[in-house]
């Protein structure tokens, strides 16, 4: 990917971008990404323009409303130009933490809202289960990262890496789907008019999970693996 240090401007970003360009340099960009449904994480190397496409929706319409939330919003932070120990870091601290802070406690309202709604045709019937699965899935591949994969990167062993970040790739697009499943059981994580505020809350909660895993997914993928690889 392109990890030129210069971030476009508002009025320079165009179609031809990718999807992981423009999430790595604008918070505002992955924010309009995440509202169209377009997977920056697992399949960032797509092209504005392709992923317009493939949704049905007009590239104008999608351009505007990234050159808006890049106008407004300022640049994160250029994890591209940060130390590598810096950028594990903060993934082990920001997200690493996160999930395993906000897993439980979504699989914990997700029972609740089967049990007392199972009767209903809106109750997200499986979403527990899932949620179950991820906790074990992605627990396992936070702790290979942090035992085994963030070790070698900080001691500069990044050249000797490609075998274990292919694995970490490949449980990345496990965790795509995962995802893609999780929305799909709990409808686009629209509450029903007469849930409840467990209802609401755990839906709220899942799609802030769901931004905050493909933000996560994302900065490895685009962000420290390359640079592992590449020997910077």
């Amino acid at each position: 990917m392109n990890m030129n240090p210069t971030a476009p401007s508002a009025d320079t970003i165009h179609g031809e971008h990718t999807l992981a360009e423009l999430a790595t340099k604008w918070a505002g960009a992955s924010r309009v990404f995440h509202r169209y449904g377009f997977d920056f994480c697992c399949h960032g190397q797509v092209s504005v323009a392709a992923a317009c496409q493939k949704k049905g929706v007009p590239l104008d319409q999608v351009l505007a409303e990234v050159r808006a939330e890049t106008s407004r919003t300022p640049p994160q932070i250029r994890w591209e130009t940060k130390p590598l120990s810096a950028l594990i870091e903060h993934i082990v601290q920001h997200y690493h933490e996160s999930h395993r802070r906000e897993l439980p406690r979504l699989f914990e309202m997700a029972q609740r809202v089967e049990r007392v709604h199972h009767d209903k045709a809106s109750c997200p019937r499986g979403l527990a289960s899932l949620l179950a699965t991820l906790v074990d899935e992605l627990g396992q591949h936070m702790d290979k990262e942090e035992q085994i994969l963030f070790p070698m990167l900080i001691a500069g062993q990044g050249g000797r890496a490609r075998a274990p970040i292919s694995v970490m790739e490949g449980e990345h697009e496990q965790h795509g789907a995962n995802l893609e499943r999780l929305r799909e059981i709990a409808h686009d994580f629209e509450p029903p008019a007469d849930a409840c505020g467990t209802w609401r809350a755990l839906y709220l909660g899942l799609a802030e999970f769901e931004a905050e895993v493909m933000q996560h997914i994302h900065l490895e993928n685009h962000v420290l693996f390359p640079r592992a690889l590449g020997g910077s």
